[in-house]
């Protein structure tokens, strides 16, 4: 008889196999069970009783082998998210402005350099997240917002921290500045809270 699979793909033996579901605590075989009759029952018993266990088998095997998949991704992310901090460095110096040719020599390396991390971040599954348009709970952190008539409201009008995914997952969300109407961040934080929140509109550039 075939095993059947639960959703989360663990294996499951049909209730009518379930040997200690057949018999309850203190039956008796038949007394006038021939013994072909016994020989059967007492085959069913065990298979059933070894596909429970090779089911039980399955399953732990499969459990430790997702553990042990979500512990490398763990680790990887840590180790990718502590890679952007020098990527980010690197795009600092990029943006600085060089006068002398030593200088821009210098860049250049820093240009390759640069060039060759993301390479190397790209081939593990890293992008980079988009930063152009509304404002998306789901990608980007709002550090501060922009009073302005030019920008219509919850549109991104500046970058802090440029943010990246790992195959898909969000593995360090972009800060980002938001455009609002004039006078309606004062409002929400009236609204929101009487009494003045610490750090609140905070630009963490300035800190």
């Amino acid at each position: 008889m075939s095993d059947e699979t639960t959703k989360e793909g663990e294996i499951q033996i049909p209730d009518s196999e379930d040997p200690e579901q057949q018999k309850t605590e203190g039956d008796a075989p038949p007394k006038d069970e021939s013994p072909l009759e016994c020989a059967e029952r007492e085959r069913a018993e065990f298979l059933a009783k070894w596909q429970r266990a090779r089911a039980d088998y399955q399953n732990l095997r499969r459990r430790q082998h997702d553990d042990i998949l979500a512990a490398e991704r763990r680790e990887q992310a840590v180790l990718l998210d502590e890679t952007l901090v020098i990527l980010d460095y690197l795009d600092m110096a990029l943006a600085s402005t060089c006068e002398s040719a030593d200088a821009r020599s210098l860049l250049v390396g820093v240009q390759m350099t640069r060039d060759q991390l993301w390479s190397q971040l790209e081939g593990r599954g890293v992008a980079s997240i988009d930063t152009d348009g509304q404002f998306d709970t789901n990608l980007h952190q709002a550090v501060a917002t922009v009073e302005t008539d030019e920008h219509e409201p919850g549109l991104i009008v500046e970058i802090v921290r440029r943010g990246f995914t790992l195959e898909g997952a969000v593995l360090r969300y972009a800060q980002v500045k938001v455009a609002t109407k004039p006078g309606a961040a004062e409002s929400e934080i009236e609204q929101d809270a009487p009494t003045p929140a610490d750090g609140e509109g905070t630009d963490p550039e300035s800190s």
